[in-house]
């Protein structure tokens, strides 16, 4: 077996969340009042390299930040979970990226960003760090960065054997080298639907979108419905559902990028991938009983711990 310098390298975006609470989301042109409001780190790049991390799993980040306060309390806190922060570029042109999220008290969310630096982390600057992902045995992707460069990302990893994994978020039309490059892609039903034009309400319709991703050509399409649970499916011709675990949810604001980052840590610690979905699915429930994105994602041992309960 290939001894690879990281389990995952994530390459993506890094923000400062600024984050407000309120019990129902605003309608369009109206003004509601929130009952708190809070910073957090974030960034779906960041939070699913945390995710990663925290399941004991070496991580090693690709991305940009502003050279500013917000990307040195970002750099430092990615270097405190463990995280290889060499590939961060710390860009004196432009600003840290910032994440706008309102959570209703259901725990449901929106979130505007502004990706300033990491606008930047284009072909360019991935090919820089190419001898990181050459060294990584599952590479991370995810869309808030730009598309050439998540492109590239993907090539290189091919080209190495590493295992390809592409949170397709927030969904945007990819080209079909992309897809083939992919072995893994893990949209929600919201973005399955606009990739795919399949109505994802149903299990039946979820299954039938990640069917059309296989198609599209990535190995292993895994289609993520919240408290539904996942559909799975595969080159094969087969599929599944995943059973959600139950919990009250809070803030659902990183069940997503903790389901991703945990599905791609037990890829890369060999686990089958029946059992790396299992405990993705449970630190996707765990994320969202806790409010603010990278505080809400839970340790390995929180895994087992609701596996096992």
């Amino acid at each position: 077996m290939t001894e690879h310098t990281y389990g995952v390298v994530v390459v993506g975006s890094l923000n400062l969340d600024l984050i407000v609470r309120t019990p129902r989301l605003p309608e369009r042109g109206e003004t509601v009042l929130g009952s708190t409001s809070t910073t957090a780190a974030g960034g779906k790049g960041l939070n699913q390299a945390v995710a990663a991390a925290r399941q004991g799993v070496r991580t090693a980040m690709i991305g940009a930040v502003g050279d500013d306060a917000y990307g040195a309390e970002l750099c430092d806190i990615a270097a405190q979970e463990g995280i290889d922060v060499g590939g961060i570029t710390r860009r004196v042109d432009t600003g840290t990226g910032v994440a706008h999220i309102s959570v209703e008290d259901s725990g449901v969310n929106t979130i505007i960003v502004a990706p300033r630096a990491n606008a930047t982390v284009d072909a360019d600057l991935v090919r820089r760090h190419q001898g990181i992902i050459r060294a990584s045995s599952v590479v991370l992707l995810q869309l808030e960065v730009p598309l050439d460069g998540v492109a590239e990302a993907a090539e290189l990893a091919r080209d190495a054997g590493a295992t390809v994994v592409l949170n397709p978020a927030p969904a945007c039309p990819l080209p079909r080298d992309l897809l083939a490059s992919c072995h893994v892609i893990v949209p929600n039903e919201t973005e399955a639907a606009l990739l795919t034009g399949h109505d994802t309400s149903s299990e039946a319709g979820a299954t039938a979108s990640a069917r059309a991703l296989v198609a599209l050509g990535a190995r292993v399409a895994i289609v993520t419905l919240g408290h539904r649970g996942a559909v799975v499916a595969t080159a094969d011709g087969a599929s599944q559902l995943v059973r959600a675990f139950p919990v009250a949810a809070r803030d659902s604001t990183a069940a997503g990028d903790a389901f991703c980052g945990t599905l791609a840590a037990g890829l890369a610690q060999g686990r089958p991938m029946d059992a790396a979905l299992q405990r993705a699915s449970a630190a996707g429930a765990l994320a969202a009983t806790m409010p603010g994105a990278v505080p809400s994602l839970p340790t390995s041992a929180a895994v087992d711990a609701l596996i096992g309960g």
